[in-house]
This record gives C-alpha cells, structure tokens and sequence, in this order.
C-alpha cells in the first residue's frame, strides 16, 4: 500500500486534527502517501481532494476542529453517490481510506467498504463516546473537562446569589458527559437519558437538598433526557420552587471546540499509527480502539450498531453517589 486517503466526518471533536498530524507522520515513515479529503463524504463525492505533508500539519496538534473539515453527507446514503466516490478513489490510486467520526460516520463506512472492496478503517472521534470497541473516544475527555470547568464557574455565581442553575450539556442519547462532568462539578442532580428520572423525582431530590442547609443548586441535564431539554425541566420544577431564582446555561457547542487535552491529543496520536498500520497490515471494514490501554480491532458495523451504554458498575456507582448527595 503506497496511497492512502484519510477524511474526518460527522460532528468535530477536539484531537481530530492530532489525528491527521499522527498519520501523516506515520505515513512518511512508512513510505505511504496521505491525501486529505475535504469536507468528509461530500468532498470524497466531489473530488476534493489535497496532497498532505509537513507544511500541512505544521502546528495544528493542539488546534480544536479539523483542518479537513467536516460534514454530514445525505448524499452518501445513496449507492449512485457512492460509486462516483469510489470512482474518484480509484482514479487518484488511492489504495485505503482512513475514517475518523462517530457512528453515523462508521455507518456510511462500512457500507462503503463492503460495496466496492476497499479497505476502509475507522478511528473513533465523537464527545459522546458512546461507540462499542474502545474505552475512550477522541474530544470525549475535553468535553467533560469543558463541560466541569464551566460547572465549577456557575457554581461561584449561584452560591453567590442562592440561585438553582440547570447546565445542559450535549448527549442525545448518552448521559456520559452529563454523568462525568456532573459528578466531578459536585451537581446535586444529574438527569440523562439512562436513568429515567421524572420530574417528581427531581423535585423530592432538590427538596432534599434544601433541608441540608443548601443555598445554591446545580442540576446537570443531558440534552436527550427523556423528560426534556433544561428549558422545559426547569419551568417544571420552578412550579414547586415560586420563589427561587432559577437560571438556565445550555453549553451546546462550546464542548465541541477548544484545544485538545493532553489525554485527548495522546489518544489522537496513538489510534492515527494505529489506523494506519491497520490499513497497511491488511484490516478492512474495522475500527481501532483502546481496551484496558491495548489496541483493538473492531468491525466498523459491531461498533455502531452496539454502542457503548453505561454498564453495571459505572451505573451502581452513579447510583450509588446520588443517594450519599442527598440523604
């Protein structure tokens, strides 16, 4: 294998670009060839392609975002689509691709791989980190350091003025960054899609809280909990507290972007060489983690359609946790 192509897909995360430096820098070693792909699978449909070497990754280690950028690709979902992709592949001599994104990324991948026999590995980048094969995810440790950073912040203004603060952070589907940062920024309530907790619950929570003398609140909500976004739960719950000046925060983006923690950019590093040696050692379809800091190999399709929940322990303990803040 002399040529390879790499994209970035899907929603940003912080140690993308560390990522690309990785496997250039990996390539050069190796005698491969890396082009970059512009904009994900719409620049693969479109021939957007650009020669990678040093000037390229010059300085981009400790940027957030991507320097390919990205996108979300509804023309991928069709096969016609897919076939000029390939055919622009086939006609630059480009031997592997390289994935990096979340799900719906690895979606389109493996689709893509098996259709027209190419060799295609994943490297697992989304905040959320909820995909199966890995224990940690690329941007997933500087989102929920984003996120405590800005937990700890509010709590200075809410003790200042007795307030109750709601804090959205994003998790449509998983309550990994609501669970962790909440955890960490000392949140006497933490709702996320997992636990199921009704808005009654909540209430006997916060009331628990106040009979401990507690003169500030902090109520962490991921942003796919069932019984709403922070907006609604909030008018809910100010239902029982009429006198309580009730603030709302909604992180939304601000989790996505900034400079890479060191763990995140070592992670980047280290999934790039791995990828890259995936491809030139004969991998296909598959996506490269870390398990109890090992590489790993997984198929793209086992690592999105079973996706990564909190387990047992992670849950007993959230569990667990939850009742000692509030007895």
């Amino acid at each position: 294998m002399k040529k390879i192509a790499i994209l970035t897909s899907g929603g940003d995360a912080p140690g993308m670009n560390a990522a690309i430096s990785s496997i250039v820098h990996s390539g050069f070693n190796l005698d491969i060839q890396v082009i970059g792909v512009l904009k994900g699978f719409e620049g693969l449909i479109d021939g957007h392609f650009l020669e990678l070497n040093y000037d390229s990754i010059k300085n981009i280690i400790q940027r957030g975002g991507t320097i390919l950028k990205t996108s979300r690709s509804k023309r991928f979902l069709r096969k016609s689509y897919r076939k000029v992709a390939f055919d622009h592949l086939k006609s630059k001599k480009i031997e592997g691709l390289i994935v990096i994104g979340g799900d719906g990324t690895f979606k389109g991948a493996s689709v893509f791989s098996k259709e027209f026999q190419i060799p295609v590995v994943g490297i697992p980048c989304t905040i959320d980190n909820d995909l199966a094969g890995t224990d940690f995810c690329i941007g997933f440790d500087t989102a929920i350091n984003t996120a405590m950073d800005a937990i700890d912040r509010i709590r200075d203004t809410a003790e200042s003025h007795n307030r109750m603060f709601f804090v959205e952070v994003m998790g449509r589907d998983s309550g990994m960054i609501a669970m962790l940062s909440g955890i960490a920024g000392a949140a006497e309530v933490i709702l996320m899609p997992e636990t199921k907790m009704s808005i009654e619950e909540v209430v006997i929570e916060l009331k628990k809280q106040f009979k401990n003398n507690t003169t500030s609140l902090i109520v962490v909500v991921a942003e796919g909990d069932e019984e709403g976004d922070a907006h609604f739960i909030s008018r809910k719950v100010k239902t029982h507290f009429p006198d309580l000046d009730i603030r709302i925060t909604v992180l939304g983006h601000i989790q996505r972007g900034g400079k890479p923690t060191c763990m995140d950019r070592f992670l980047s590093i280290r999934l790039g060489v791995a990828a890259l040696n995936a491809l030139k050692n004969g991998y296909s379809s598959d996506m490269v983690g870390i398990v109890n800091n090992k590489v790993v190999y997984l198929s793209l399709e086992r690592a999105f359609k079973k996706q990564s929940k909190l387990n047992q322990e992670m849950f007993q303990f959230f569990e667990s946790f939850r009742l000692n803040r509030t007895i």
